[in-house]
């Protein structure tokens, strides 16, 4: 059978008209160091090769202009791959090894280790995002999965389905910090107390001219203003004070609970007082805690009208969260707090404790000061 190779040196197709065509009813094998074809060249079907571009050369897909090593279109759907490795997509300038122009949408999940992250569209993550360096993003950040930066900064929006930020102090360098919640929560923890809550509040800084702070104190259960307070049409809630009987005695013990306010009424016609408590004011140093009580006498005028049955002349004593005492209060003339002895007459009585700062079990170290403001009814000449 005949050879069926043969050899040249140079083939031109060339014809007056149409398409010169090299046609093989099987497979066609160029075998050679290098193929270079000068023109443009339109495949068909499919190319299965290694593809070498030579130092200086640039492949272009989708552009008869490629300004790297491998651009595929033009435009803002471009995608690039520069001669130092950098990847670009929607740019044909990447200034890091990839470099997006435009909106990410990743279902997975982000890991950077060691370098930031830069991004100048916006981002819309579904995965687990975790970065080691700095997150600097200039458009809108979308994250509903896990998201655990090491720094944060952005002009733009982040959007978290639920954001926990873990550290000892978290910095947010705003001029007003905007929340949409009803209620913030300060001191979360899985077994929260009074204990847990103790020192927990908001710190205003003044630098030199010192801070001002708005804390929750434990130990006398009540907040704590560094600063005096100016309070707008404030209201004093009006609360009614309780009363239980005492063993063989048809008095009855007359609490107010400062839990409950610093203001109570008594109607005689429900006991005459045997012993006023005064109970759960804090016991801060040097302090001054004030009870006002309306009282409306019975309507046959009899309740603690003398002397002997005199409004403070015993007193109970229960400072917050310690157990409580007897005393007296001290009146004018150094007698007793005696109401009116006129049917459905009204008396206002204030009884002030004031603690001086040592120790707080010891009743010496209170005083307890009452006034009366009493026999308050209609008057004769009246509109």
């Amino acid at each position: 059978m005949a050879d069926k190779s043969f050899g040249i040196r140079q083939l031109n197709l060339i014809g007056a008209s149409g398409t010169p065509k090299i046609e093989s009813p099987n497979n066609l094998n160029l075998n050679a160091v290098t193929v270079a074809i000068s023109t443009d060249v339109t495949i068909g079907g499919q190319v299965t090769s290694n593809i070498i571009v030579g130092t200086g050369k640039s492949v272009g897909i989708g552009t008869t202009n490629p300004v790297h090593s491998l651009q595929v279109g033009f435009g803002i759907s471009t995608f690039v791959v520069t001669s130092n490795g950098n990847v670009g997509i929607g740019t044909t300038n990447p200034t890091s090894a990839l470099t997006v122009v435009g909106n990410v949408n990743i279902t997975g999940g982000i890991t950077t280790v060691g370098g930031a992250a830069t991004i100048s569209g916006n981002v819309f993550i579904a995965g687990i995002t975790t970065i080691s360096g700095n997150l600097v993003n200039t458009g809108t950040f979308t994250q509903s999965g896990t998201f655990s930066p090491t720094d944060i900064n952005t002009p733009g929006t982040i959007t978290c389905n639920g954001l926990t930020v873990n550290g000892t102090t978290t910095t947010i360098d705003t001029v007003n910090l905007v929340v949409e919640d009803k209620n913030i929560g300060i001191g979360t923890t899985t077994s929260a107390s009074n204990s847990t809550a103790d020192g927990a509040g908001l710190t205003i800084f003044g630098g030199s001219d010192g801070d001002k702070t708005f804390v929750w104190n434990n130990n006398s259960d009540a907040f704590t203003f560094s600063n005096g307070v100016d309070i707008k049409g404030a209201v004093e809630t009006v609360s009614t004070a309780s009363t239980y009987a005492i063993s063989g005695s048809t008095n009855v013990v007359l609490e107010c609970d400062a839990h409950n306010g610093t203001v109570f009424t008594h109607s005689l016609a429900n006991g005459q007082v045997g012993i006023v408590s005064l109970r759960d004011f804090p016991a801060t140093k040097n302090s001054l805690t004030t009870y006002t009580i309306i009282f409306t006498q019975n309507a046959t005028g009899t309740g603690n009208t003398t002397g002997s049955t005199g409004i403070g002349t015993n007193i109970r004593l229960t400072p917050y969260n310690i157990a409580g005492f007897s005393t007296s209060a001290r009146v004018a003339t150094a007698s007793t707090v005696t109401l009116s002895s006129t049917a459905n007459d009204i008396d206002i009585v204030s009884f002030a404790v004031h603690y001086n700062g040592g120790a707080t079990g010891t009743v010496g170290n209170y005083n307890v000061l009452a006034t009366n403001n009493g026999s308050f009814r209609y008057g004769g000449i009246r509109p």
